[in-house]
């Protein structure tokens, strides 16, 4: 049975939209983006200072994490909006079967984008391969950028690393 993605996590006008490849197992369970504990996504927000963890350094509870995004101008989605794909690696998703989400729609309805992030390659390959070619070019925010992934997977970069690439955010 293929996995579904989540809908967007956008407010109304954001400027960023963070883009994942899909949904690992961890955060399908937990029905939230980024639900693995090894993932660093939050954590690296909360160095760029959005408040995603309480005085204990505990995550906050999740629609409060989400709202700190929105609240930042960010929105959060993933390329794909169904696929088949065992287990967690991007590296695992049956190519044939996925369907990406509809970014043409979402691109219409949200023009104040002016930055879309790849969460990794994999966001990024399946973005050019899957979605581009149905996104009408006149509504493509002007500025797509690749930033390392925030995935346990990705171990050949330290936190720290992760956190000094994904500083773009602060100025976007």
């Amino acid at each position: 049975m293929p996995d579904t993605a989540f809908p967007a996590a956008a407010g109304h006008s954001p400027r960023v939209l963070i883009l994942g490849s899909m949904p690992g197992v961890a955060s399908l369970q937990a029905q939230e983006y980024y639900a693995h504990p090894r993932n660093a996504f939050w954590s690296i927000l909360h160095a760029l200072g959005m408040p995603v963890f309480d005085g204990h350094g505990e995550r906050l509870p999740y629609a409060q994490r989400l709202q700190a995004l929105t609240d930042n101008g960010m929105a959060l989605w993933d390329v794909v909006h169904r696929c088949e794909r065992p287990g967690s690696l991007d590296s695992a998703i049956v190519s044939a079967s996925v369907e990406p989400n509809d970014f043409n729609a979402f691109f219409h309805q949200h023009r104040s984008l002016r930055t879309v992030v790849f969460n990794g390659a994999a966001a990024e390959q399946l973005f050019h391969r899957h979605a581009l070619p149905a996104i009408d070019l006149g509504v493509l925010p002007p500025r797509l950028l690749r930033l390392p992934s925030t995935s346990p997977a990705n171990a050949r970069l330290s936190v720290a690393e992760k956190i000094a690439a994904w500083s773009v955010l602060q100025n976007a």
